[in-house]
């Protein structure tokens, strides 16, 4: 029954993100950046990775430890939610002021402009930080409906902005008050959804509490800071490594691959959202959680394989579609697209041993990712400008990602499953030669052909053993 009732909200959450989440990246970003131009949104890109890196200070890893927490012992949700809530005010007042210090006197950017996007942070960890809370009492279709509203509300503002409904036109500040006006507006109505659902709330200051707690997390606020800097940071690099508006322009460029990278990490990140409080809770009853594993590893990596691989043959295509006939840049995006196998890989595994409580041996990988990043961005970025910084970061990705894969097969004892190496040799090697004759020998219309290489790459699946029909009956039956 856990099984089905998994598949059934996670099919709901993809759904509901597919549906809106698409619209925003392939329609509305890059008309956006289309009128504000590669220059404005390139300094936009790296204000914006830049406070959600410092964004750790506002969380503090209480997400997760929340997440795990509440997941496991039910009963602590009227206990606790109003103490964290006190301690999330609090981390949020520190969070603005550090930006505010940090930007003023280490960074040449626009300080209204770091400002409205230090709130917007601070209003999008506490829709993260009560979605926890869901999460972990297992109301994943409340949890679904919450995930999309605040790009629902952002897309209605801006589309009225680009039709000029109310004689107004996009610019940077209008961009990121709609964010400002979807994230406050889901913030607040998330936090109605939690409060109903405790039996006592009264905000109060608890020094002891907040110590404690604080503490707890400390090891997740590591993770999420390291992790945070090798994956958002490389934006920022190239502007510091390529003079004037050569960095802001490249960093433009990087933006346009990345954002598509994003959405699809945004489908993978819900993936794990579902898997860290069901990890969780298998951990605490020591239930076996191998098979679980493996349904996730076929269920992320083969679409995951397909959207990577595909992209190295149509990236191109993809720019002169989305970007209305640009495509400068398009490499760019066939690099960053194959580091969403790698972050697969992690959202799995990585979601696992955060789940166990192996934050340590996840602290060392992200440490080195964070070294092996910087060192290949100092090389490459010179040379290559923000392609070398895509190579730099598929290479960190793909290597921390199999070293969480290791460290998870000698922590649990997994088996090492020669059956499923096997298919997945053989999968990639099709998808290689599916997208290799769809470019060459099919029609003159590349969708035409994109949508044929993507039929046969499911049916590829099911016949190198990927995914199998009598496993998938097996997750969905009801046990009686």
């Amino acid at each position: 029954m856990q099984k089905k009732k998994f598949i059934v909200d996670l099919a709901i959450l993809l759904v509901l993100n597919l549906l809106i989440k698409p619209f925003w990246t392939i329609i509305v970003e890059p008309k956006v950046q289309g009128q504000i131009g590669d220059i404005g949104y390139g300094e936009y890109f790296v204000i914006f990775n830049i406070t959600l890196v410092l964004s750790i200070f506002l969380d503090f890893g209480l997400t997760n430890f929340n997440n795990k927490n509440i997941a496991q012992n039910h009963h602590l949700l009227s206990k606790h939610f109003s103490k964290m809530l006190g301690l999330k005010f609090a981390l949020g007042l520190f969070y603005m002021a550090l930006t505010f210090i940090v930007m003023f006197f280490f960074m040449d950017f626009n300080l209204k402009l770091v400002l409205i996007l230090s709130l917007n942070m601070f209003f999008l960890s506490f829709i993260l930080f009560l979605r926890s809370n869901l999460q972990a009492l297992h109301l994943f279709r409340v949890d679904s409906i919450i995930s999309v509203l605040d790009r629902v509300i952002m897309i209605l503002i801006l589309v009225a902005l680009l039709l000029h409904l109310f004689g107004s036109s996009v610019t940077i500040e209008n961009f990121v008050y709609a964010q400002t006006a979807g994230y406050a507006l889901t913030a607040i109505i998330s936090f109605i959804i939690v409060l109903n659902k405790t039996h006592t709330f009264k905000l109060h200051w608890d020094w002891a509490f907040n110590r404690l707690i604080l503490k707890k997390s400390l090891p997740y606020a590591v993770l999420v800071l390291l992790m945070a800097f090798y994956n958002r940071f490389d934006s920022y690099m190239i502007v510091a490594l390529l003079p004037g508006d050569v960095g802001k322009e490249q960093s433009g460029l990087y933006a346009k691959g990345f954002r598509l990278l994003d959405a699809a990490n945004q489908i993978a990140y819900l993936f794990s959202v579902q898997l860290l409080p069901m990890f969780s809770r298998m951990i605490k009853h020591k239930e076996n959680f191998e098979n679980v594993v493996k349904m996730s590893f076929t269920l992320l990596l083969t679409p995951a394989l397909i959207v990577s691989v595909s992209t190295i043959f149509y990236a191109e295509q993809f720019f002169d579609k989305i970007y209305t006939g640009d495509t400068k840049g398009y490499m760019i995006l066939a690099v960053l697209m194959n580091c969403f196998t790698a972050i697969s890989l992690t959202y799995i595994f990585g979601t696992l041993l955060t789940a166990s409580g192996n934050l340590k041996k996840q602290n060392y990988v992200a440490l080195g990712g964070i070294a092996i990043n910087v060192g290949l961005n100092l090389w490459l970025i010179p040379y290559y400008q923000a392609l070398g910084s895509a190579i730099a970061s598929l290479v960190t990705q793909l290597l921390t990602g199999l070293l969480q894969v290791y460290i998870c097969y000698k922590v649990f004892h997994f088996k090492v499953n020669k059956k499923l190496l096997t298919s997945l040799f053989f999968f990639v090697l099709g998808l290689l030669l599916l997208n290799y004759i769809s470019v060459h020998y099919l029609t003159s219309q590349w969708m035409l052909n994109f949508v044929i290489m993507l039929i046969f790459s499911g049916l590829l699946a099911f016949v190198t053993g990927m995914v199998s029909i009598n496993s998938l009956l097996k997750m969905i039956k009801i046990k009686k």
